[in-house]
């Protein structure tokens, strides 16, 4: 039985005790973040053991939006500019940052593919608001939504070039917020007709595989609990005015934003709506009472994880690194370092070195 829950891992690779305790509970997809990427062969084995732990090809995310966030980088990948850059680009020519963005996505996308991963928690959807908090900042494209739902939309397209499956966040708009969610829930206080303004590119993208719904509390939504943990907010917000058919995931459920102790933080993600939790950064015994207390993925959130599923596929297009570097460089101006100190994949060999 397949629960509904995302996994991580300690280190490098899988331990015993992690190899036992995903084979005994199966969760439905798994997670990598920087401690658990080193080189290409390295993550390569680790999918692999991942996927044999549960006897079939699950998802495998990371988040690789660039900029600041980004799991896999020099001195063996190139870093990948942040994604304001196609904001900015945008007020001087749509049509060359809606390119630029989706050669980015789908060089990041080759990335992940040439080592296993096919899901990645990108493209950000929060706009960029003036004095919130810098969690967001530069993360974001832009402050104006049709820029924002434009370049998303290009994201999730040069993603799906090479067979990986995007996830639009932080559902429903996060770029208010003048907490780090990390750290403490930020209250968001702006009305529901302000709050229109923020949820123009989620809706322009409702149709996205996956979205990931964020940590933070809405005062005109549901003053009390966080979207993430919120019926309110998931019914009648995401699901009902942004209209989101995706399959539905939590952000980390560990972040400081949230109260209360992992099991309770579990159920009450799955009781306002979320269809797969996830909650990282806990050693084993801990991890081994978070997965059972996972519901099994079935009913209409089964449908919804078989379609997003679906996304992770083979790369529709030829990929020639040297091509797609050369054209993002002469949209945006932005500086690769030599391709001898980055390394390129190569699309006979589905190697990055």
């Amino acid at each position: 039985m397949t629960v509904a829950f995302i996994a991580d891992v300690d280190g490098l690779k899988l331990t015993l005790g992690e190899k036992h305790l995903f084979a005994q509970t199966d969760p439905w997809a798994f997670i990598l973040f920087g401690r658990n990427c080193e080189t290409p062969e390295q993550i390569s084995a680790l999918c692999k053991d991942l996927r044999a732990a549960v006897g079939r090809n699950c998802l495998i995310f990371i988040d690789q939006e660039g900029g600041r966030v980004q799991r896999l980088g020099p001195p063996i990948w190139p870093h990948l500019p942040p994604l304001a850059l196609y904001g900015a680009l945008w007020s001087d020519s749509h049509e060359q940052a809606i390119e630029a963005c989706q050669l980015h996505h789908q060089l990041a996308g080759y990335m992940l593919r040439a080592v296993g991963l096919s899901a990645n928690c990108v493209p950000c959807l929060d706009l960029r608001v003036a004095g919130a908090h810098h969690a967001i900042g530069d993360r974001a494209f832009s402050s104006e939504p049709a820029c924002v739902a434009s370049l998303g939309q290009a994201a999730l397209d040069g993603l799906q070039c090479a067979g990986v499956v995007g996830v639009i966040k932080h559902l429903p708009g996060q770029g208010r917020a003048h907490l780090d969610s990390h750290e403490a829930l930020p209250k968001i206080t702006a009305s529901k007709k302000a709050l229109r303004a923020d949820i123009a590119p989620f809706m322009a993208l409702k149709e996205a595989p996956i979205g990931m719904v964020g940590h933070m509390a809405f005062k005109a939504l549901d003053p009390d609990q966080p979207a993430s943990l919120s019926a309110a907010v998931i019914k009648h917000w995401i699901r009902g005015e942004i209209g989101f058919s995706g399959l539905l995931i939590t952000d980390d459920l560990s972040m400081g934003a949230l109260d209360g102790p992992d099991d309770s933080r579990i159920r009450r993600a799955f009781d306002a709506g979320c269809d797969v939790t996830m909650l990282c950064h806990r050693p084993l015994a801990a991890r081994e009472a978070i997965l059972k207390e996972a519901k099994a993925l079935e009913g209409e959130a089964l449908k919804r994880a078989l379609r997003a599923q679906s996304h992770a596929t083979e790369p529709s297009i030829a990929f020639d690194c040297t091509q797609v570097l050369a054209r993002h460089a002469a949209l945006t101006g932005y500086l690769w370092p030599p391709r001898s100190k980055m390394g390129c994949a190569d699309p006979t060999t589905k190697a990055w070195a």
